[in-house]
């Protein structure tokens, strides 16, 4: 069978152009499958059927891998199974039906209003880059707009008297966010005191710049943003989506509409904003347990 997953890499790598993680990601667990396989003297492919794959998927339970690991197993086993079937190896792929455990989403961590104040309000005016920091970190919180989105934006993007940002998110489609005035303001003060100090060349288009005076990267914000949230005790990973998950929950909290906040986010489906409901209606539980004399 080795032999076999070495022609289905090739397959993968030439024939779907899969990228060197995912190549892999399949690689690690069909060698698991074929070594678990191989202890149970089973060494060819046809004579594989639904209850060898049952014990394999067990094994895989037992030992603790995560559910999430375990439908990815069982996703390369079916995709294997089907190169068979279409290269003659097997009459019939024994994976077909096999069913994936249910994946539980996980609600994402998100900041009280409190938290987000106090998280803002570390980067000093005084301080260095404390003006070009804040500006980011209020930026993001007012859009909801993702770390990718924010690095991306331009001068030509940011429209202060309209009240609203240009932003190119996934698939590079264009959208309009509108911001409030607090972000506005810092934004209007880093661009007018810090920016120019921060650029070595003229004619760089980037709204955000790093200590090069080139755009600012990913990377770059993320150790920004990691240095604020350590000196502001907030207990917790915060990351650019945690702000991002503040945003959309906090506007549901105050009454804005779901359609509204997924055209904001960007999303393509409803049903991804649509977690943030559950995070709203947890809130209005946990409210409902202090404040009610008989709850």
């Amino acid at each position: 069978m080795q032999k076999l997953l070495q022609e289905y890499s090739n397959y993968l790598a030439v024939e779907k152009g899969l990228s060197k993680n995912t190549l892999e990601s399949y690689r690690r667990d069909l060698n698991k499958f074929i070594t678990f396989m191989d202890k149970r003297k089973i060494k060819e492919p046809e004579i594989i059927d639904r209850e060898s794959l049952n014990i394999f998927i067990g094994e895989l339970k037992k030992n603790g891998n995560a559910t999430s690991s375990i439908s990815r197993c069982i996703a390369s086993i079916r995709s294997f199974f089907n190169y068979l079937l279409q290269e003659g190896v097997i009459e019939s792929n024994p994976a077909l039906e096999l069913e994936s455990p249910r994946i539980e989403k996980r609600l994402p961590r998100v900041l009280t209003t409190q938290e987000v104040d106090q998280l803002l309000s570390q980067p000093k005016p005084g301080e260095h880059n404390g003006l070009r920091d804040r500006a980011m970190l209020e930026l993001l919180y007012a859009s909801g707009i993702r770390v990718s989105e924010l690095v991306s934006l331009n001068i030509t993007d940011f429209d202060p008297l309209v009240g609203y940002l240009r932003c190119r998110g996934k698939g590079m489609k264009e959208r309009i966010v509108p911001i409030g005035s607090i972000a506005i303001n810092y934004v209007n003060d880093y661009l007018d005191k810090s920016r120019a100090k921060q650029l070595k060349k003229n004619g760089e288009p980037a709204l955000f710049v790093n200590h090069h005076g080139s755009r600012m990267t990913r990377q770059g914000f993320w150790k920004i943003l990691k240095k604020y949230a350590r000196k502001s005790n907030i207990k917790g990973d915060v990351t650019p989506h945690t702000l991002r998950h503040s945003f959309a929950t906090h506007l549901l909290e105050n009454g804005a509409d779901l359609r509204s906040v997924q055209e904001m986010l960007g999303h393509s489906d409803i049903s991804t904003t649509q977690i943030y409901t559950q995070i709203t209606r947890r809130k209005i539980r946990e409210v409902y347990d202090k404040s009610h004399p008989r709850a």
